[in-house]
């Protein structure tokens, strides 16, 4: 009686063994993008967030401030207004300095894909592990 392998041929476990691993490797590719899409939804929905609290907060402090500095310079004394403009203006700028490095060092905290990579750099460790 004839094996399977003899009625197929003794290539037909090598190809078996050629889907198996295109199989897996397609699987783990799907797998990889769809939690790299995940993770750009998230952080589409986190950025328009950010976005949109942040133009309110900057809206809000602009009147804010202008209206300080009108009760500032209305309540000094006639002859020291140009000064207290200078003053008012000053710490103004200084406080957007502080605030505009403060968000620079936060957005460079912040890292794009991070699960994604440290998946793909599993996998790469796990194929070089095998060679």
């Amino acid at each position: 009686m004839p094996t399977s392998e003899q009625q197929h041929g003794p290539a037909k476990g090598v190809i078996q063994i050629g889907q198996r691993v295109l199989t897996t490797l397609v699987n783990l590719v799907e797998t990889r993008v769809r939690l790299a899409v995940v993770e750009l939804e998230e952080e589409k929905a986190n950025l328009l967030q950010m976005l949109m609290m942040v133009g309110l907060t900057m809206l809000f402090t602009a009147f804010g401030l202008m209206s300080l500095m009108v009760l500032i310079i209305w309540a000094v004394d006639a002859q020291y207004r140009l000064m207290a403009i200078a003053i008012t203006t000053g710490a103004l700028f200084a406080l957007a300095l502080f605030f505009g490095l403060w968000t620079l060092r936060k957005s460079r905290q912040s890292s794009l894909l991070r699960a994604t990579r440290k998946e793909l750099e599993t996998d790469r460790k796990l194929l070089e592990d095998d060679r």
